[in-house]
């Protein structure tokens, strides 16, 4: 029994190490790509993509990780910086007070939380803005050509308004 674990558990190593060495040579190679004929840049490409990929596998939100993996999957400091986006989004979307427009960004942009909060700020500040406008048939107008998103009523009431 012991020397099963001990097996497994020097398998379970050399995979790691493995690993490792492959992700190590991804990103030299990805260094060298982005400047061939740069030595200097190819360094700090490199340690900025080690430093973002350390970053990457110690995340705990595994949908935000895997949305920023499909977006950039060859660049770790834009995974590293779309996952530190998308966190931030999806901690402001769990707080925001509007049901409804929560509702629209989020049948929007299903998987994409930077996306909802952009949507949900723009479609808040029309919401607003078209309760306070006074000009009655231009707001019913666009109003009934658009009665969910607030941000046409407005783009709408602007044009008929103005």
């Amino acid at each position: 029994m012991k020397n099963i674990f001990v097996i497994m558990f020097s398998l379970i190593l050399t995979i790691d190490v493995a690993n490792a060495g492959s992700t190590e040579n991804e990103i030299k190679q990805f260094a060298y790509r982005e400047y061939p004929n740069d030595a200097k840049m190819q360094r700090y490409i490199y340690k900025k993509q080690i430093s973002a990929y350390n970053y990457l596998i110690s995340v705990r939100d595994s949908e935000v990780k895997k949305f920023a993996s499909r977006e950039y999957p060859y660049d770790y400091a834009m995974q590293k910086y779309t996952y530190d986006k998308q966190l931030s989004a999806k901690r402001y979307m769990s707080t925001v007070a509007d049901l409804e427009v929560k509702k629209f960004s989020t049948r929007e942009y299903a998987y994409d939380y930077a996306m909802q909060k952009y949507t949900y700020d723009k479609q808040l500040s029309a919401k607003r803005y078209m309760s306070s406008v006074s000009n009655h048939n231009a707001k019913r107008k666009s109003k009934r050509e658009y009665p969910y998103d607030y941000a046409m009523q407005k783009y709408t009431y602007d044009k008929i308004a103005y």
